[in-house]
């Protein structure tokens, strides 16, 4: 589930305009529209903690999309691509751990890890599969 998408479900699930939303965390209501419509990013990291703290969530949640990047590799791949997925991002955590990078540009990263996986997952497919296994089409 994509961020924006994650702060309407949080939203609605309290009975809340946008409006209301940016009036809780302080923010504008265009950003709040930003997010849920456009699927555009808090600036600051604050943002997340404000909006954790507000709907009572951990800030994680709010930050990755972990979750539907391993649930996709497992159908895909199977256990192992599973495993493959969860050995990725926990690298990629490693490398933000001194805080070089602002929260956005940690996404980005992270989004093209997980591209990079499954393109490369794809090449591999077309290139080792034997001729007799490959679907004709």
């Amino acid at each position: 589930m994509k961020f924006g998408d994650k702060v309407k479900d949080l939203r609605e699930r309290k009975n809340l305009t946008q409006g209301e939303l940016a009036a809780a965390i302080q923010v504008s209501l265009r950003s709040v529209f930003a997010w849920e419509r456009e699927g555009q990013y808090p600036r600051k990291r604050e943002i997340y903690t404000k909006l954790a703290d507000f709907f009572e969530v951990e800030t994680n949640y709010l930050l990755t999309e972990d979750e539907e990047f391993i649930a996709e590799a497992g159908a895909k791949y199977g256990r192992r691509g599973q495993m493959q997925a969860e050995e990725i991002l926990e690298q990629a955590s490693a490398l933000f751990a001194g805080g070089g990078l602002s929260a956005d540009d940690q996404l980005a990263f992270v989004h093209e890890i997980q591209q990079l996986y499954f393109d490369s997952k794809e090449r591999a497919k077309e290139k080792f599969t034997p001729k007799k296994y490959k679907k004709n089409g």
